[in-house]
């Protein structure tokens, strides 16, 4: 089963049905236009309707024995990325990524992408037991009321099959109720481009549907190319066990630093059936010159703080 988000308002093991989701991307037409703000985020994302919130689901078979899975306490510069579609509350993962303003974030593309996408948040570090230890950041909303994200066009006129290579998207998120910008809250991961498939050392962090906490394994990273024609392309692969629905989005990072509590992002669950099929194998499109460009775009369209 792909992953995908999940509607809050009915039981966590149901479902959206496979293919794109929603969107968020800069220019759709989206939410009312107004101010969303972080007090205004903070209000309607209340810790009951982030329970009640649902993630994205799993991943594919291994060739090889496959990293273990666990729950952990997280690090501040990973958490929920939440969003209303319809009349339901979704959630995916998502990571702050060291950029000139310090005020955008990562996660997949078929997170974010939908027309009805609104009152997008990210929080980070969320766990049940502390649903906000750092703050909300809104998704800030351009004037015209659509929510600044950057999204490949080609991922939304490809679909997210034949546009698997493309499933990233970046947000721009505004400051928390103290006026403080995300990085400098919680740091930022840097964004790594052309760095090919196979690494030996990746941390694998994400939020299962079900968990209370996030998920952290370790493992090596190797390259996969599809063989189905409907789904074309090469991206990373890594065998980690238990990462299902909402845990789409969350990053692969190489180098981290036990310290700082950052890495190197190479990638994000995603890409490949949107992250794979089985919980126990996750894919991430591969981050070389049109990541870089996305997120060059990204950088001059949300600005310096």
């Amino acid at each position: 089963m792909r992953r995908t988000l999940t509607v809050a308002t009915v039981a966590a093991a149901l479902l959206l049905p496979a293919g794109p989701l929603p969107v968020a991307e800069a220019g759709s037409a989206m939410p009312p236009p107004g101010k969303w703000s972080a007090r205004e985020a903070e209000t309607f994302w209340t810790a009951d309707r982030m329970a009640s919130a649902v993630p994205v689901t799993p991943t594919a078979a291994a060739a090889t024995g496959p990293g273990t899975g666990q729950d952990f306490d997280g690090i501040p510069v990973v958490g929920r990325m939440f969003v209303m579609k319809g009349g339901g509350a979704y959630f995916c993962t998502a990571s702050v990524v060291a950029s000139p303003g310090h005020n955008l974030v990562l996660s997949a593309a078929h997170c974010l992408l939908g027309t009805d996408a609104r009152q997008v948040a990210f929080v980070p570090l969320y766990t049940a037991a502390n649903p906000q230890p750092y703050g909300m950041f809104p998704v800030l909303r351009a004037a015209d009321g659509r929510s600044k994200v950057w999204i490949d066009p080609r991922y939304k006129s490809l679909g997210a099959d034949k546009g698997a290579t493309l499933d990233v998207a970046f947000a721009q998120v505004g400051p928390d109720a103290d006026g403080f910008p995300v990085e400098e809250v919680v740091g930022g991961n840097r964004l790594v481009t052309g760095a090919g498939y196979e690494h030996a050392k990746v941390s694998l962090i994400g939020y299962p549907a079900s968990a209370a906490r996030p998920r952290l394994c370790v493992n090596r990273t190797t390259k996969f190319t599809s063989s189905d024609p409907g789904i074309p392309g090469s991206f990373l692969r890594i065998d980690c066990t238990g990462y299902p629905g909402g845990t789409s989005g969350g990053p692969f990072l190489k180098n981290y630093d036990k310290v700082t509590e950052t890495g190197d992002v190479v990638g994000v669950i995603g890409g490949w059936k949107t992250g794979g099929d089985t919980a126990d194998t996750s894919y991430s499109s591969y981050f070389g010159a049109d990541i870089r460009k996305l997120y060059a775009q990204a950088v001059a369209g949300a600005g310096a703080v």
